[in-house]
């Protein structure tokens, strides 16, 4: 066995899925902790693999992380994925559990990393957090927090209390994710570009919201390559930082993404209306510059990647019924 060993939670979903499949590719030991609400079909493929070991588990009980590696040697990390994600999802369960599993099981689960002599923690939150930007540049790291949604105001209370710890032996690093698009074990419809696809190809129509605002993109798998250099990055450089980690050529319009997927699929009707309640309200470009500076992190797949990608599981019948619910955190999103 590996004597590199990572605990990831939620580690059956979207990033994570992809995260683990890349993690023992590396060499790594991984443990996954995760109480599978849709399904634990992505992990299936990793269960021969013997640095591979599965744990279903709410992470917010109390003992979650102590009790899926009592009888193992204590991960050098631990990649904190799960939690109710997106400003929909957030909004079905109510304040109540989103702060429960976005707040208080992230303070539980860094609390138990540290008693295990844990060496860092990587947090996945969200650029959903700046809200808007006020002068119209791109959003830097140091940039006012403005949350529009349920959503930003759990991820910035869990930052914030991980903050507090980054004098703390278990190391604290926090990656603000731009919008994933692209396909993993467990893919999720429920995000912008992979949702427009699906509309486009399945109804030939695209209904969009909130028409021209900006927002930032990233595959998944890009993503997978910034945690990965945050696990093996030198201490100095992680510890208490917080990290946008996106593609510095991501930032676009709605209007650019309906461009890209009406090249491809040009007989997509496109209709425009105007949203009339309140919600995630996001109008923002990013700026990636510190990422890449400090980590020495580039995005490699573009947006145009994703949507050929997303066509083609869609058309090739690689992902067979995308309206089944286990593709989606929740049932609606603003497009």
């Amino acid at each position: 066995m590996s004597d590199r060993h990572v605990l990831v939670t939620g580690g059956a979903g979207y990033i994570g899925s992809l995260l683990c499949g890349e993690l023992l590719r590396q060499g790594w030991q991984v443990t996954v902790l995760d109480e599978l609400l849709f399904g634990g079909d992505s992990l299936v493929a990793f269960l021969p693999h013997p640095d591979f070991r599965f744990i279903k588990a709410d992470v917010w009980e109390a003992r979650a992380v102590r009790n899926a590696v009592k009888d193992r040697p204590a991960p050098e990390a631990i990649v904190h994925l799960a939690g109710i994600v997106g400003f929909p999802a957030c909004q079905a369960v109510g304040r109540q559990a989103a702060w429960r599993y976005n707040v208080e099981a992230t303070q539980r689960v860094y609390a138990q990393a540290a008693e295990l002599g844990v060496g860092r923690f990587l947090f996945a939150s969200s650029y959903s957090n700046y809200g808007v930007s006020e002068d119209g540049e791109p959003v830097t790291e140091d940039s006012p927090l403005n949350p529009q949604s349920l959503y930003a105001e759990t991820k910035i209370a869990a930052e914030r209390y991980l903050l507090g710890q980054k004098d703390n032996a278990c190391a604290p690093l926090l990656f603000r994710f731009a919008t994933l698009y692209g396909i993993s074990p467990r893919t999720r419809f429920d995000l912008i570009v992979n949702q427009f696809v699906l509309d486009a190809w399945t109804k030939r129509e695209l209904l969009i919201y909130q028409r021209g605002y900006r927002r930032s993109f990233v595959h998944v798998r890009d993503v997978i390559r910034g945690l990965l250099l945050g696990l093996d990055a030198p201490e100095a450089k992680i510890r208490g930082q917080v990290f946008n980690l996106g593609a510095a050529d991501g930032n676009y319009s709605k209007d650019d993404v309906v461009q890209m997927i009406l090249k491809r699929l040009p007989e997509t009707q496109v209709r425009y209306k105007d949203l009339t309640f309140g919600g995630d309200m996001r109008d923002i470009a990013v700026s990636f510059a510190k990422i890449e500076r400090e980590l020495g992190f580039q995005a490699e797949l573009t947006l145009d990647d994703g949507v050929r990608e997303v066509l083609h599981a869609l058309q090739s019948g690689l992902i067979r019924d995308p309206q089944d619910g286990r593709y989606r955190n929740a049932q609606f999103i603003v497009q």
